[in-house]
């Protein structure tokens, strides 16, 4: 079996972006346009991957060096063509070549599985599409046989040419020798001065061999983004089509048309998710899980039974089975709520465990905590776990009940089924089963009176 070459071309400085950045590191679902073929590549199983990259594109290469690829500098751009001859000293005979774009991100593993096999079967594959309006691509010339025959640009067309709606999406995979045979023979006779990788089209077709075309599953899939406008369209149809999968997969999404996830989201079965969420990174979700609207969810993990509700963040954290999160709660890194535990409204956890069917309903800040099972944390509690200088632990057992507006000065600890007064200042440890309270004793003043302003 030949071993799968692919190139990507990423050498394109994207001066209709209008940024200091190179276009191909713009990201679509968080993720840069060239790591999406990159993903596309590897999913393929590619034996090697060559990254084409410009002058000037150093920020490709630094940005995205953990990339298990070969990096090819292409000096000047001359064209596509030019672009895939640079990369051909490094690519052996008897390989097949499967030529990608890095700003076309959202073609499909199952486009190229096909592409890739059509190219096996005859020495040339090449991915074309038909579109209702082909206005300024390259068309696909056939024979009265159907035969591939050359393609040919918008401006060099006739009239009877440019009534076919089939176009070149620039995607193609080769015989690495034919390849190689056809690139040292383009020149770069065109108004653009380039060399055209399209123009190999015609060579294949002169030698006899067979071009086997390709279509998408769907048009998004062939592309690309030159400016900010477009790289907006490749969000809207990469979004879509996450929500799609979702929907299939047994999530009801209150409106498909507004939900991001920007990384990876599992879930189970009979999960809700209400509108305006957006999923980072690594997230799953368990079954029976319902999400209210407007929430963030960062790397983090949530079993079955959880509910979240409205306006709550929740970052690289875990959530047990039947626990519950705000409205307008914070989770932050390293989090842990076990089974039952409930985040309530206005709560800010960080670093730290609440333990099993636990509370902190309102307005209160737990950090560097432990906490055990079936503790009940007032509103306006606060552990202050920072001396401004080094961060300190706060322990408190099971059983423990905590009254409103209190502090806990870690480190500190709060042993099993004690119960904090409300309005206390906590700095030494409070013992087991017992009430713990440190209040000034409340006293009236009789015949006092407000100071009153004085009159001018």
């Amino acid at each position: 079996m030949q071993k799968l070459i692919v190139v990507i071309l990423a050498a394109g400085q994207g001066t209709r972006m209008k940024s200091s950045m190179p276009k191909v590191l713009h990201t679509v679902g968080d993720r840069s346009m060239l790591e999406h073929s990159y993903d596309r590549a590897k999913e393929l199983g590619a034996d090697t991957i060559h990254i084409v990259y410009g002058h000037g594109g150093e920020q490709v290469k630094s940005m995205l060096s953990h990339l298990d690829a070969n990096w090819v500098l292409q000096q000047q751009q001359n064209g596509t063509g030019h672009a895939v001859e640079a990369a051909m000293p490094s690519i052996e005979e008897g390989t097949l070549v499967l030529v990608l774009y890095g700003d076309v991100p959202l073609v499909r593993v199952e486009t190229l599985k096909s592409l890739v096999d059509s190219a096996v079967e005859s020495g040339f594959g090449l991915l074309t599409a038909k579109l209702d309006n082909p206005t300024g691509y390259g068309r696909i010339i056939r024979d009265g046989d159907g035969v591939v025959k050359r393609i040919v640009e918008q401006k060099d067309g006739n009239t009877e040419e440019l009534k076919t709606n089939e176009v070149n999406t620039g995607m193609l995979a080769a015989d690495s020798s034919k390849l190689r045979h056809w690139i040292n023979a383009l020149d770069s006779d065109n108004a653009q001065g380039e060399f055209y990788l399209t123009d190999i089209i015609a060579m294949a077709a002169n030698d006899g061999v067979v071009i086997n075309t390709v279509q998408p599953t769907s048009i998004d899939e062939t592309l690309g983004a030159n400016n900010r406008v477009q790289l907006a369209e490749l969000e809207r149809y990469l979004q879509q089509r996450k929500a799609n999968q979702l929907m299939i997969d047994g999530v009801t999404l209150r409106d498909p048309a507004r939900i991001d996830i920007r990384g990876n989201l599992t879930a189970g079965m009979d999960v809700v998710i209400d509108i305006n969420c957006l999923f980072e990174g690594d997230v799953k979700l368990g079954s029976n899980i319902n999400i209210g609207a407007n929430c963030i969810i960062r790397d983090s993990i949530l079993a079955d039974g959880v509910t979240v509700m409205p306006n709550s963040i929740i970052e690289q954290s875990q959530v047990g089975n039947g626990a519950m999160v705000g409205p307008f709660a914070r989770l932050r890194p390293e989090t842990v709520l076990k089974e039952n535990a409930k985040v309530g409204n206005f709560v800010e956890v960080k670093k730290s465990t609440i333990g099993a069917g636990s509370k902190v309903s309102h307005l209160s800040y737990i950090g560097d905590t432990s906490m055990g099972k079936n503790v009940n944390i007032g509103a306006g509690t606060i552990t202050c776990n920072y001396d401004g200088i080094n961060k300190h632990q706060t322990i408190i057992g099971d059983d423990v009940f905590v009254g409103s507006d209190s502090q806990l000065i870690a480190p500190v600890t709060v042993e099993d089924g004690a119960t904090i007064g409300a309005g206390t200042t906590l700095s030494h440890t409070a013992p087991k089963n017992t009430l713990t309270l440190s209040r000034l004793r409340q006293k009236s003043v009789p015949g006092w009176s407000r100071p009153k302003k004085k009159s001018s």
